[in-house]
Formats: C-alpha cells, structure tokens, sequence
C-alpha cells in the first residue's frame, strides 16, 4: 500500500467517525410508539425519527410550522383547521398527507379504532391527559376530527381551546407511517417492530439495555441532516456518564450530577451547557393511604422537609426551590397568597401529626426512580435524605424502587405511598404543568380529585388573554398548595456537557429538541 492510499483511507476513516455522533441518554425509552409514552427520554428518542403537526423554534417555547405550514381557528377557539404540508414522505417513502396524519390520530384519540391495539396494553395517555379523555368521553376536548382535504385537518372541540396547537405540537404526538404501523401490529414501536416516521433520523436497531441506533434520514424535508448516525447509548448513572464523555465514548450528554459542574468546567475537552430551567421535581403523596389522607399530615410532611438544604446539597447553584408547582419563568401565574419561600419546621410538623392522631408517627413507602432525570440527577441519596427528614418527626420512611417503566406503571396501579417524579412539559403552558397532574384523569397515583380543579383548568384552557389567565392559575395555584399532595421540592438548570468544539446542539426548555443540526468537530 503506498503512501497517498493510506492518507486517503485515513482520511476516509476520519470523516465516518466524525459523521457518527452519540448521545448519553439517562433513561432507555420505554417505547418508541408516537402517543403513547408520557416521559420526555422517551419524547427525546422519538424527536429524533417522528415530526409534530406544530414545531417550535429552537431553544424557545415559541409554537412554529412543522407538519402543518399553518392553522387558524374560528372566534371561539372551538375549531382549529391546519393546513398540511405537501411533498412530504415518511422514511418507508409512503406519503404524509391528512389521511396519515388522520391515521395517527385517530388510533390515539378513539378507543374503539382498531389500529390502537389497546387490548395489547395500549393506553395513550399522553392524549387523555393532554384533551381530557378519549372520544366519547364527557369532559373529553376533542370532539371530532375531520379530513377537509387531501392536505387539511380540522377539530371540532367540546370546549374553547386557545392553545390547542402548542399542546398538539408536543413531541408524543409524533406523526407516524400508517404503512408500518399496519405491518408492525402490536409490536409497532418496540425493539421488534421498529419505528417510522418522517423525522431527521430513521430507525436502524434498539439493544435493550444498550442503545437505539438511527440513520440520517437522507430526503429530510426541513434539509440535510448534519451527521449519518446517531447513537442514542443508555447509561443509568450519571457519573458513568460523564466518565464515557471524558473517555471520548460518547459525543454531548445531559442530566449530569450538578456537583459535576466544576469537573466539567475544568476538562479542556468538554463544555458545560446549562439547559433552561423550565421543570419541575417533585414528592407525590397517595391520599388512599389512611395517614395521608388527613391533610394535617401532608402538610407536616412539607414542613418537615428541609427543601432549601436539599437543594443548596444537590443543586448548588443549579437549582432553586419555592412553592410553586410552577418553573420561575411562569412565576406571573401564581397566588399571591401562597408564599415564595418554603419552610422548615420540625416542631410545627410534629404537632400537626399529634393534631392528626399520631405522635408517634406511623411508617410509609418512598419510591424514588432508578433512572436520573432533569430535576431529579441522582434519585437515591436524594431519597435518602428526604426519609431523613421524615424520620426526625416520626415517620419511619422504607426506600423502595424498581424498573422505570414499571415504575411508571405502578405508580397508578397498584400505587405508591409516596413518589418521587417530576415533569419537563410539552409546550411552554402552565397549563401543560398543571393538566399532566391534576384533574381526575391523572390523578390515579394521588386519587386527589376535586371537582373544582377539573372545572379550573377547563377554564384556564379556554381563556385566551394573559390577564384573564393569570387569575384562574392563581385559583389553582392556591388550590394546589393547600392540597399539599404534590410537593414541589425542585427547579433545576439541568447540566449537560458536550466534547469541545460540538456544534448545532441547542437545548430546548421542553427537553425534546431534535439532533438534527448536531455535528461532532
């Protein structure tokens, strides 16, 4: 082999690896099936190979064209027409048009289309818990879906809606290809069926338990896709993930232990990126459980809990904690009468527990995640430091967790005591905070159902001027805080890092962003 054919298949090598940029990912999704997952790692993967009828600018909660170039709707906001993009292919090469995009929503929105597979366990919950419930449902938003023409949808709601596009633009309402989901069955969307959509990256294998391999799509519509693969790896831990970073195993990452900020600053290969803080961690009680269900002792809960200590512990200075269910960019939507700063108070916690029947405390379940995510980075001695607090006035706390999906699951049946969760939403509503879990659709893990929630965010969800809104979120924000069911504990600025000189990333408030623009130096 002579000297020019070595330096040209070296340089040939070097541009294939530096077309391969892969991703840290916290979490293994635990599906890739559009509509029917409910937390943002799977949303992430999803963002990658499906495109939403509504887009948003990059870095910003700002709605944009995505599938749809553009949508209007009537005075009322009880009907919303889009108008679909045209020439547009998934990556089987069958067309986009309003009987795909028909396709998928009807198999979310009717419980009775065929090519829902709920009698294999399909439940759709991102929908009822984004519209209310299903077709037929009496509170349900979505009263009819209709194809106007062969590039125009147009839905009829119950009720006035004003920011039906930015929740229909979240990432679990990916489009996906009729076509394959027909093929697939039941197994659409897993390991075994794969996944079709129209996005920048198509799907290529999932090892579970390792990682999900997808391909530049070469015929993206919104233009050339910067790198030919990404590889999504599942690395649980956070500091392993910062370790595989360092080795130069993986290209840019996120959900990083914030005490690993100074590590990161001080690596000269690596960058800090500081994603926006628009999250929220937070402690979930069960009022079916017979202590909980006195709110004298979930209020001594809040109180025992040193929540400014936890999170100058955990955060340091990438974290903030208040009252509010609320991040501090949607401060403007919270009661007046509830107050900013949390308290610590062990003794007022004790004699509300006394008050309630039990001074000598009683014993309960904490279930803390096995996967770290945006507000919650390192789950366990979190946990731990939580049943601490607990157990100084009394409650004897017993740690518990399992496997995320299942613990996704059995957080509504058979239910938890108490659990740690959190949420990064779809869209840059509060209502998108509130919706995911209040009203009694959502609020099977909690069973804290008040009629006058559901009537509230049926109210904020037809208010359209900031004014108007800002006193309904305040009733909800007052309502909330004295339920003291979900304990707000954290605000975080998430910490992601990426190898120097790593272009195009632009991390998005709603955590969903696309890897399209992402290119390794």
């Amino acid at each position: 082999m002579n000297k020019l054919t070595l330096l040209a298949l070296l340089a040939l090598g070097s541009q294939s690896l530096a077309a391969q940029i892969v991703y840290g990912m916290g979490s293994e999704p635990t599906s890739l099936e559009s509509g029917n997952v409910n937390d943002t790692g799977s949303a992430l993967a999803q963002a990658q190979i499906y495109d939403t009828l509504v887009g948003f600018k990059d870095g910003t909660t700002t709605p944009q064209p995505g599938l749809a170039l553009r949508w209007t709707a009537n005075s009322d906001t009880t009907e919303w027409t889009f108008f679909l993009r045209q020439n547009v292919k998934f990556h089987d090469g069958t067309p986009f048009n309003a009987d795909a995009a028909l396709f998928n929503l009807n198999r979310w929105w009717d419980a009775a289309d065929p090519n829902g597979y709920r009698s294999a366990g399909r439940d759709y919950q991102s929908w009822g818990r984004a519209f209310n419930g299903f077709k037929g449902d009496a509170k349900g938003t979505v009263k009819n879906i209709i194809k106007d023409g062969p590039y125009k949808i147009r839905f009829v709601l119950s009720k006035p809606y004003a920011d039906f596009p930015q929740v229909i633009g979240s990432a679990f309402f990916g489009m996906a290809s009729p076509t394959a989901i027909k093929k697939a069955g039941a197994l659409y969307g897993t390991p075994q069926g794969g996944a079709v959509g129209t996005g920048p990256f198509t799907y290529q294998s999932w090892t579970s338990g390792d990682r999900l391999i997808l391909k530049a799509n070469p015929s993206y519509w919104r233009g050339p896709v910067k790198s030919d693969q990404l590889v999504m790896r599942f690395i649980k831990d956070p500091s392993a993930r910062l370790n595989e970073l360092k080795a130069g195993a993986i290209d840019f990452t996120a959900d990083l232990n914030p005490d690993s900020l100074a590590a990161v600053r001080a690596d000269s290969r690596l960058e800090a990126v500081l994603k926006p803080s628009f999250n929220v961690g937070f402690l979930s009680l069960n009022i079916s459980n017979p202590y909980l269900k006195d709110v004298r002792v979930r209020q001594a809960i809040r109180l025992a809990l040193n929540r400014k200590a936890l999170v100058d512990g955990f955060w340091g200075e990438l974290g903030s904690t208040d009252n509010s269910f609320l991040p501090p960019a949607l401060s403007w939507a919270n009661a007046k009468g509830v107050p900013t700063q949390t308290t610590y108070d062990p003794a007022a916690a004790k004699k509300l527990l006394a008050d309630a029947g039990y001074p000598n405390g009683f014993s309960l379940d904490l279930w803390y995640m096995p996967v770290s995510r945006p507000y919650f980075p390192t789950p366990k001695p979190i946990a731990e430091a939580m049943a601490a607090d607990l157990n100084n006035i009394g409650i004897k706390v017993s740690l518990k967790t399992e496997d995320w999906a299942a613990y996704l699951e059995h957080r509504f049946k058979p239910g938890f005591d108490m659990y740690m969760i959190g949420w990064t939403p779809g869209n840059g509503s509060p209502l998108d905070f509130y919706s995911a879990y209040y009203g009694a659709d959502v609020s099977k893990d909690s069973n804290y159902t008040p009629p006058i929630l559901d009537a509230l965010i049926l109210q904020a969800q037809a208010t359209t001027s900031r004014p108007a809104q800002a006193k309904v979120y305040a009733q909800i924000s007052q309502v909330t805080y004295d339920a003291a069911v979900r304990i707000p504990i954290v605000h975080s600025k998430p910490l992601a890092a990426k190898v120097k000189g790593l272009s195009g990333w632009v991390p998005s408030p709603l955590g969903t962003e696309s890897f399209a623009g992402v290119l390794k130096p």
